[in-house]
């Protein structure tokens, strides 16, 4: 109930913030061109609190909390006393009203920066791209534990979000990766992952898993926090111990506790648990019980619960001083822009899926975790937010500030406005988009709640 409780929280915070800006750019612009603004308002439906300015102005605040809209004077939405034609929107130039129309999407990409820059100065944590378990395709690629990633493709990378962003954009591509890395000596040396040999719809959420790629910082050490009463290792091991070898073979994390004790009990018979208990080392001789699978085989199991619930340290930061972090926050800008409308073009040519499109429950939900990963990562999440919905209204379809623009330059190319009959049959293709739109992002948001 809590975390349902702060991702709606989040949410209305993070959407209120980004129409806010959004809403804003297009009524400064307004009042800089000598267009009367109407209404100013934050939400759709019933005004839960206004006021009117000196201007005439209306600002709201309304009930349901999933954008806004500035209204303003305009002929052709209704009467205009001859003594205000002159403040109407219609009968501004083209230009001003491109700028009026534009100044929206702008507004994001401007805040987008500041938050970036913001970021930048307070330090942004992360995990290092160092690799942790190495197997299939890419130990045959002669990647090895303990290489940090420092390049894909040769794009450097701070970070595993960067790197696994990238191999996963390889991934769809259909192209094999080259990464340069370095070892635990500090060798420098390139490896090529064939990402190529991924088969035909692989899971885009986990390339990197599915090429053999394990990150250090998931690796959790082995600590025993829980036995079973009447297992085979109660009495033996204890919550707290560290597990570090089974059957004569070295455990380095949590993970590898399960098949090693798989691989036990196959063998049949005892076999020596190694613990870390306060210090010392100890060998425990146990016989693993056998219990029936899911799937029919028989599981062996000792009776403990391993690993940790809290997060690991953070091992990585970038960090900016006050005017070092403006050029870095233009340049994270472009990145992140040009991978955005990089993942559009792979789901428009079929290379995504469009299941990478997401809607407002999957928007609650990451606010939520960002917010609680920290103020940085909260501030990331905004970012990518007000960049996103900057692109999204400036995609040519009619009701969205792009469809505006777009007929706003065939007026400019034929020397007149669109008829009204054209900009009305235009409206209802852009609701049907939009529809369709919202549609499969909810779809892939109830998708997403329900567990595999």
């Amino acid at each position: 109930m809590g975390d349902f409780i702060g991702s709606v929280w989040w949410m209305i915070v993070s959407l209120g913030l980004l129409v806010t800006f959004h809403e804003f750019g297009h009524y400064w612009v307004a009042r800089r061109c000598g267009v009367k603004v109407l209404r100013f308002s934050v939400g759709f439906g019933r005004p839960l609190w206004s006021r009117r300015d000196r201007h005439g102005t209306e600002f709201a605040i309304a009930a349901i909390p999933l954008g806004g809209y500035v209204k303003m004077l305009d002929e052709r939405e209704g009467d205009v006393h001859p003594a205000e034609h002159a403040f109407a929107f219609n009968r501004k130039t083209v230009w001003q009203r491109i700028a009026i129309v534009a100044a929206g999407p702008a507004a994001n990409l401007l805040l987008c920066m500041l938050l970036l820059w913001a970021m930048f100065v307070i330090g942004k944590q992360d995990y290092s791209a160092t690799l942790g378990q190495v197997q299939g395709m890419a130990a045959e690629a002669g990647l090895r534990s303990g290489d940090r990633v420092l390049g894909v493709d040769g794009r450097s990378v701070g970070s595993w979000s960067e790197a696994s962003m990238l191999l996963t954009t390889a991934a769809m591509d259909r192209h094999d990766a080259r990464l340069d890395v370095v070892d635990e000596q500090g060798s420098a040396r390139t490896r090529i992952l064939p990402l190529s040999r991924l088969p035909a719809g692989f899971d885009e959420q986990r390339v990197p898993s599915l090429a053999g790629l394990g990150w250090q910082f998931m690796l959790q050490p082995a600590l025993v926090s829980d036995v079973m009463p009447g297992s085979a290792a109660d009495g033996l091991i204890k919550p707290g111990d560290r597990i570090v070898a089974i059957d004569g073979r070295a455990i380095a994390s949590a993970d590898q506790v399960s098949p090693h004790i798989q691989a036990l009990g196959e063998r049949g018979g005892p076999g020596m648990i190694e613990v870390e208990r306060e210090g010392d080392r100890l060998a425990l001789e146990l016989t693993p019980n056998a219990a029936a699978g899911q799937d029919g085989k028989t599981d062996y199991r000792i009776g403990i619960a391993v690993g940790s619930n809290q997060a690991p340290a953070y091992d990585a930061r970038v960090q900016y001083g006050i005017f070092g972090a403006v050029p870095a926050a233009i340049r994270e800008t472009g990145r992140l822009a040009t991978d955005s409308l990089g993942m559009m073009k792979r789901m428009l040519t079929g290379h995504a899926s469009v299941k990478n499109i997401s809607g407002p429950v999957t928007i609650a939900r990451v606010a939520n975790a960002s917010a609680k990963r920290g103020t940085d990562w909260f501030l990331y999440f905004l970012a990518l937010l007000s960049l996103s919905l900057a692109i999204i209204n400036l995609l040519p379809i009619p009701i969205l500030d792009g469809g505006h623009l777009l007929y706003y330059l065939i007026e400019l190319v034929k020397g007149s406005p669109l008829s009204e009959r054209a900009m009305a049959a235009g409206q209802y293709v852009g609701l049907a988009v939009l529809a369709g739109l919202m549609g499969l992002a909810f779809y892939n948001d109830i998708l997403g709640l329900v567990p595999r």
